[in-house]
C-alpha cells in the first residue's frame, strides 16, 4: 500500500493532564450550572481578569496517553503503522479536559500546535457545555441505551433528548468543520462510532467528492427500537453521507439496512443503500486485537510479578474472572446472580471457586452500583470465612500488567453483556491462555453472552449463554469448571484461530481496501463522469455490424409513465412505428421489457410482429419471432408466497385509505400513490416492505419500495436473468454456424430505472470481455448509473435515437 494520509475523527483520543486551576474552574462551573437548574439566579460573568490570564498563561501542562476512548481502534491504527500499511495519519478529536478556561490564552494555541506537530492530532475545541450535552447527555443517556436495546423511560432522559440534541449537532458540526478546513485531495476520512453519526453527511455537503468511511463499533438495534429516537431520520441520513459504512457483524448491518428501508423509504439491498444520487455500500467486518502488541506487553516484568502474587493468593482455587464497565448493558448484576445461584445449587464448589469482578467507572446511576454491592455483600456474607471470599469485587480499574496477569491465571472468563458490539476482552483472554507462562493455567473456558458481536465470530466454540437465564448461566459455570483438558484444548484452538484471523490490523487494512474499491465504483457511476450519448459514434458502430440485439425498457423509456389505475392498453403510435422500423431490418432483433403482465404486453404490441417481450421484469419471456410465452418461475411456488404476501399487504391496505393491491402472475404491488394521507402512506409502505422482507426471506422474494408503491417480486428472476436466457438462446441458434464467435456483434440496452442496472451490468461485462464487439448501455435522466452513457431528453430522445438508427443503410 502506498502513502496514505487518513483523517480519523474520533473523540477522547488525546488527553492532557489538567492543571489544578482548570479542574477548580470546572467544579465551580458545575456547581453554578446545578444552581441554575435549581432556579437560583446566577451572576452575569464579565470579562476574564488579567490575573486569570496570567495564571493560565504560565500553568504547566503535558501530553499523556489517553486512558479513555476506543482502545481497539487505537491498537488497530498502531498495528497498521507497524505493518507499514499506514504511513501518514491525522487524528481529529477533543481534549480530555475542560477547555473554556483556556479561551483567549496562549496555552490554547500552544496545546493545539504541539498536538499537531508532535502527535499528528487536530484538536476540536468546543464549549464545555456543548461537549457535556453531547457526550454525557445525548451520547451516553440517549444513544448508548437505545443502541443496546434499552430505551430510556425516565422523565429526565426524555427531557435531555430534545435539549441535548442541539449540543450533539454542534459538536458533530465542529468535527466536520475541522475536517473540511484541513482536508486535501486524496485524503481518506474515516469517522468512528455513535458519537459522530452526523459527521459523514456534514462533510459530504462541503466536500462532495471526498472519500468517507464510517464504522460503528457498538451494536445497531432493530428498526423497532431505533425508530423510538425522535431524530431517527437525521441520524440515518448523517451516516449515509459516507461511501462505506461498516458494522461489527452481519446482524447489525442487516438491522441498519432494514431501518433505512423502513424509515427513509429507500431501496436497501444486501450490499448497501441506493439513494437518489448515489449508492452507499454497507459491510460487516469484525474488529479484533493486536496479538503482536499484546504478546510484547506480556514481557513486562510486572506481569510475571503479578502472576506469582495471584497464584500464591488463590492457590488451590478455580478463578472465574471478569472486567466490565458498571452499567446496565454489561450485565454485571446478571452475572453475580447467576454465580450466587451456582453456589446455592453446588455446595461442593463453595471454598473452591472465586469470582474476581473488576468494575470500571462509568456515569451510571447509583442505583445499579448499590444493587451490585448488595449482591456481592450477600454472597460473601453467606459463604465467606477467614480463608475464603467467594467474590472479589473491585470497583476500580486495574493496571495493564495486572489485567494481563488476571487473564493469564484465570480458569474461565465470564461475559454476560446484554448487548455489545464486540467484546475484545474475550479475544485478549483467549490469546493469554496459550500456556506461554510455564506453570500457569492454559486453555481456559470462555462463558460468553450470545448477545455480543464476538459470539458471531467464535462459531459456537464458546459456552454461549443468555444473560437473563440465570439457571443456564449457572450451569455454564459448572461446565467451565468441570470441563476435561482435551475438550478445553479443542475448544481453545478453534477460538484462538478466530482471534488470530480477526486481528486489528486485518480489520484496519480490509476496511480501507474496501473503501478504496467502493469509492472507485461509486465514482464511475456518478452522472458527472458518465458521458452523454453521441449519435455520431453510435451510428458508426451500428453501421458496421451485421447481427444486432436491442433490449429496451418500456415504462419511462419507450413510453411515459402512467398511473396503474388508469391503464390504457395502447402504445403511442410513434413508439410502434419506431419499433417496426427497426425490425424492418432483418439484422435486428428487438426485445421490450416491462413490469406489466404478458396479456397486457400482447395487447400493447399486437401491431409489432416478431417483437420479443419480457414481462413482469423477467418472469415471462416471449422470444423474438415467437408467439409463445415462457414462464420462468414455478407457478405452484409462486402461489404459495403470494398468499403469504397478500395477507401482509391486506393488513396495511386496510390501514391506508386510498391504497390498493395489484396482483400479477409473479408479483404483487401495494399501490399508495393515491392515498389520502401521503406521509402516513409512505410510513405504512416502509413498514410493509420491512415485514415482508423479514417474514418471507426464505421464500426467495423481496419487497422493493418505489415511488408510490411496494413491489414484491421473486429474487431468482429479473431483467438480468431474462437477458441471459435470451443470449443463451441466440448462442444455441448460432451453433449451426461454427465460424461465428458470438451470436451478435452489436448490443444496445436502454432503461431508466433502478431495476435496469442489473442488465446494464450484464451488457457491460459482455463488452468488457469482448464477447460482444460493440456494446452501448444508456440510462435516462441524471441519477447515478452503471450505464456507459446518459440521455437526458427522456422518451422523445430515445425514440429519436432509435429512429435515426433505423434509417441507416448498410
Amino acid at each position: 500500500m502506498g502513502i496514505r494520509r487518513s483523517l480519523h475523527p474520533t473523540s477522547l483520543k488525546s488527553q492532557l493532564s489538567a492543571p489544578a486551576d482548570i479542574l477548580k474552574h470546572n467544579k465551580v462551573a458545575e456547581k453554578a450550572a446545578a444552581l441554575g437548574r435549581a432556579g437560583v439566579r446566577q451572576p452575569q460573568l464579565g470579562g476574564r481578569s488579567d490575573s486569570h490570564d496570567r495564571v493560565f498563561a504560565h500553568a504547566d501542562w503535558t501530553v499523556v496517553p489517553a486512558d479513555q476512548g476506543n482502545g481497539g481502534l487505537r491498537n488497530a491504527v498502531n498495528a497498521a503503522v507497524r505493518c507499514q500499511n499506514l504511513h501518514d495519519k491525522i487524528w481529529v478529536g477533543t481534549l480530555g479536559m475542560p477547555t473554556d478556561a483556556l479561551e483567549g490564552t496562549q496555552q490554547k494555541q500552544d496545546i493545539e500546535d504541539r498536538l499537531a506537530t508532535e502527535y499528528d492530532s487536530l484538536t476540536v475545541f468546543c464549549k464545555d457545555s456543548d461537549f457535556d450535552g453531547h457526550y454525557t447527555h445525548y451520547s451516553k443517556q440517549i444513544l448508548w441505551p437505545v443502541f443496546h436495546y434499552q430505551i430510556p423511560d425516565n422523565p429526565k432522559s426524555k427531557a435531555y433528548e430534545d435539549h441535548s440534541w442541539v449540543y450533539y449537532v454542534a459538536v458533530n458540526q465542529a468535527f466536520a468543520d475541522k475536517i473540511v478546513k484541513n482536508w486535501k485531495r486524496g485524503d481518506v476520512i474515516w469517522v468512528h462510532d455513535y458519537h459522530l453519526l452526523l459527521v459523514p453527511s456534514m462533510v459530504r455537503k462541503k466536500l462532495p467528492d471526498a472519500k468517507i468511511g464510517f464504522f460503528l463499533h457498538v451494536a445497531f438495534p432493530s428498526s423497532e427500537v431505533f425508530r423510538c429516537l425522535a431524530v431517527r431520520k437525521e441520524l440515518l441520513e448523517g451516516m449515509l453521507g459516507a461511501n462505506l459504512i461498516g458494522f461489527q457483524i452481519h446482524e447489525y448491518a442487516r438491522h441498519f439496512l432494514q431501518t433505512c428501508s423502513r424509515l427513509l423509504c429507500v431501496e436497501a439491498t444486501n450490499n448497501g443503500v441506493q439513494l437518489e444520487d448515489r449508492f452507499v455500500d454497507v459491510i460487516d467486518l469484525a474488529i479484533g486485537i493486536d496479538p503482536v502488541a499484546l504478546d510484547s506487553n506480556r514481557a513486562d516484568p510486572d506481569v510475571a510479578k503479578w502472576l506469582t502474587t495471584m497464584q500464591d493468593r488463590y492457590r488451590g482455587k478455580k478463578l472465574i474472572v471478569a472486567r466490565d464497565k458498571l452499567d446496565h448493558v454489561r450485565g454485571v448484576r446478571q452475572k453475580l446472580l447467576a454465580y450466587e445461584l451456582f453456589l446455592n445449587k453446588n455446595p461442593e464448589w463453595r471454598g473452591k471457586v472465586v469470582l474476581i469482578q473488576v468494575a470500571t467507572s462509568t456515569t451510571e446511576q447509583a442505583e445499579l452500583d448499590a444493587t451490585v454491592s448488595d449482591i456481592v455483600t450477600r454472597v460473601n456474607s453467606s459463604w465467606a470465612n477467614l480463608a475464603y471470599q467467594p467474590v472479589v469485587y473491585l470497583k476500580q480499574d486495574i493496571s495493564y500488567p495486572q489485567y494481563i496477569a488476571l487473564l493469564t491465571v484465570a480458569d474461565a472468563l465470564m461475559i454476560t453483556s446484554q448487548r455489545e458490539g464486540m467484546n475484545l476482552t474475550s479475544h485478549e483472554y483467549l490469546f493469554c491462555q496459550d500456556g506461554k507462562f510455564e506453570g500457569h493455567n492454559k486453555y481456559g473456558s470462555l462463558i460468553l453472552s450470545e448477545f455480543t458481536g464476538s459470539a458471531s465470530v467464535f462459531g459456537g466454540n464458546e459456552l454461549s449463554v443468555n444473560p437473563w437465564d440465570y439457571s443456564k448461566c449457572a450451569e455454564a459455570i459448572g461446565t467451565a469448571l468441570e470441563m476435561g483438558d482435551e475438550e478445553k484444548e479443542t475448544r481453545w484452538k478453534k477460538l484462538n484461530a478466530a482471534v488470530l484471523h480477526h486481528t486489528a490490523e486485518h480489520w484496519f487494512s480490509t476496511f480501507l481496501d474496501r473503501l478504496d474499491k467502493v469509492y472507485d465504483e461509486q465514482h464511475s457511476r456518478d452522472t458527472t463522469s458518465v458521458p452523454r450519448l453521441s449519435m455520431n459514434e453510435l451510428s458508426h458502430m451500428y453501421q458496421g455490424t451485421e447481427r444486432r440485439l436491442f433490449v429496451l425498457d418500456y415504462e419511462g423509456t419507450l413510453a411515459s409513465w402512467g398511473s396503474p389505475t388508469n391503464i390504457i392498453l395502447t402504445s403511442p403510435q410513434r413508439t410502434l412505428d419506431v419499433l417496426n422500423d427497426l425490425l424492418f431490418d432483418e439484422r435486428n432483433q428487438v426485445y421490450v421489457m416491462s413490469s406489466r403482465q404478458p396479456e397486457e404486453l400482447d395487447t400493447l404490441f399486437k401491431r409489432v410482429p416478431n417483437l420479443g417481450l419480457i414481462a413482469e421484469n423477467g418472469c415471462f419471456i416471449k422470444h423474438f419471432g415467437s408467439s409463445k410465452w415462457i414462464e420462468m418461475s414455478d407457478a405452484e411456488k409462486m402461489r404459495q408466497w403470494q398468499d403469504s404476501v397478500e395477507g401482509i399487504m391486506n393488513y396495511f391496505q386496510e390501514r391506508t385509505p386510498g391504497s390498493w393491491i395489484e396482483k400479477r402472475h409473479c408479483s404483487i404491488v401495494f399501490h399508495h400513490e393515491d392515498a389520502e394521507d401521503s406521509e402516513t402512506a409512505s410510513r405504512q409502505a416502509g413498514d410493509c416492505a420491512s415485514h415482508i422482507n423479514e417474514a418471507c426471506a426464505d421464500q426467495r422474494v423481496r419487497a422493493i419500495q418505489t415511488e408510490g408503491a411496494v413491489a414484491v417480486e421473486p429474487i431468482d428472476w429479473s431483467k438480468g436473468t431474462a437477458a441471459v436466457n435470451i443470449f443463451e438462446k441466440l448462442k444455441r441458434d448460432m451453433s449451426a454456424e461454427p465460424t461465428r464467435s458470438s451470436p451478435i456483434d452489436f448490443l444496445m440496452v436502454v432503461g431508466d430505472g433502478r431495476d435496469d442496472e442489473v442488465i446494464f451490468r450484464w451488457a457491460n461485462e459482455l463488452g468488457k470481455d469482448k464477447t460482444v464487439a460493440n456494446v452501448t448501455t444508456v440510462s435516462l435522466g441524471s441519477r447515478n448509473t452503471e450505464a456507459g452513457y446518459t440521455l437526458t431528453q427522456g422518451v422523445t430522445g430515445v425514440l429519436t435515437v432509435l429512429q435515426r438508427l433505423s434509417k441507416i443503410v448498410g
